[in-house]
């Protein structure tokens, strides 16, 4: 299964600057997907991460990570993070590690696979790759909340 920009933007809350998935190129509702991530010098980040060598924040790498993975999570399900009655949060984050920087022109491949998905928390393995080399990895958790009115 695959999703472009306007499908994605039905699925998930986010919008510019903080929508970080462009493609979505395999996607396994409930279990998996690949995604994709174009890096570009307009990025509003690179202002100030660093003028003089830009490189993209680790934690907008997680971030985007975390999107993805919120995108095949709820896939079958009636309730989707874009819905104005429901959060989709990252609660956790361990072994983070991150390889190498990411620059304007990388284009970021963005896998994550479920390790538990319930009505209230779920748990990723997720990576990040740049032309077939590791980036970041991480284990991510997220919550997600009925919002009250």
């Amino acid at each position: 299964m695959e999703l472009d920009i306007k499908q994605i933007m039905e699925r998930l809350p986010h919008r510019f600057p903080m929508l970080l998935v462009d493609r979505v190129i395999e996607m396994v509702p409930g279990k998996s997907i690949v995604a994709i991530k174009n890096v570009t010098m307009n990025e509003p980040f690179f202002t100030g991460h660093f003028p003089h060598h830009p490189v993209m924040p680790g934690v907008l790498i997680i971030e985007a990570l975390a999107q993805a993975a919120a995108l095949f999570s709820f896939e079958e399900s009636d309730a989707k993070p874009a819905d104005k009655k429901m959060a989709y949060y990252l609660v956790g984050v361990d072994g983070a590690r991150f390889r190498r920087p990411v620059v304007p022109g990388d284009q970021l491949r963005l896998e994550a696979t479920a390790d538990k998905i319930s009505r209230s928390i779920c748990r990723y393995n997720a990576k990040a790759t740049v032309d077939g080399q590791l980036v970041a990895e991480a284990k991510i958790m997220c919550a997600i909340r009925v919002l009250e009115d």
